[in-house]
């Protein structure tokens, strides 16, 4: 019953950050022809404002920008808005976080809801640290 009351205030608060507009900077561009973002390791997560795992990836992603802030470029695109950019990474489901490296080269791939420890562990193992 506590791990669903958790669960449930923890939704909750997504919801807010989301209609509140508490996104990842790089999320309010519209340029994506600079993402990946050119010299620097880059982490795009995309998905969708309305999607229930996307939305638990809000509060991470917007640590994640915090934390990385001029190490790494951290990135949101909400493909059911920019449906273009879908196809470009080759999207199949949301969330998908694309990991690239400094010169621009996928990788790492991740399909789902991505937890904050394992964001971290594939930026360490990028040469990337907090």
């Amino acid at each position: 019953m506590k791990s669903r009351l958790i669960l449930v205030l923890a939704v909750s608060a997504l919801f807010l950050a989301m209609t509140a507009g508490v996104l990842p900077a790089a999320e309010q561009t519209t340029d994506f022809d600079s993402v990946p973002v050119k010299g620097m390791v880059t982490m795009i997560d995309l998905g969708a404002k309305t999607c229930i795992p996307c939305k638990m990836m809000v509060p991470i992603m917007v640590k994640m920008d915090k934390l990385y802030e001029g190490k790494a470029a951290i990135v949101f695109i909400d493909v059911w808005q920019n449906r273009e950019q879908a196809g470009r990474f080759g999207i199949r489901a949301i969330p998908t976080q694309i990991f690239f490296d400094s010169e621009g080269k996928e990788v790492y791939r991740h399909v789902g809801f991505m937890a904050e420890e394992d964001i971290i562990a594939q930026l360490q193992k990028m040469g990337v640290s907090g």
